[in-house]
């Protein structure tokens, strides 16, 4: 899988998330390691949801691991929490908003 067929899947997945009812701001970058590698980042603004390839470098938090895993959590396959006991996710920055992630993955798995 290449960078931008994992990006595509990446914005599909959180396209259907309805994240109006979250007032907060909040901006994650996504370190890709391995198969897919490259960056890009989610930012929650004002009830809107963006999804880029780029990096973001004013986030809240920012998470390393690979597509698989990235996809695996996303589905619920995976809990983040034991992805990063098990160091197969890295997370620096906020973890409060970190955290948030898994309220942002549950609403764009619907």
């Amino acid at each position: 899988m290449t960078f931008e067929e994992m990006f595509a899947r990446v914005k599909e997945m959180f396209q259907t998330a309805d994240v109006s009812g979250i007032p907060e701001h909040l901006a994650y970058q996504f370190n890709i390691t391995g198969e897919a590698a490259g960056a890009f980042y989610v930012e929650l603004k004002d009830g809107t949801l963006a999804i880029e390839p780029y990096e973001y470098h004013d986030r809240d938090a920012l998470f390393t691991c690979s597509a698989d895993t990235l996809f695996k959590i996303a589905s619920g396959k995976t809990d983040p929490v034991a992805a990063v006991m098990l160091g197969r996710l890295k997370v620096e920055g906020s973890i409060e908003k970190a955290l948030r992630l898994k309220d942002l993955l549950a609403k764009a798995r619907g």
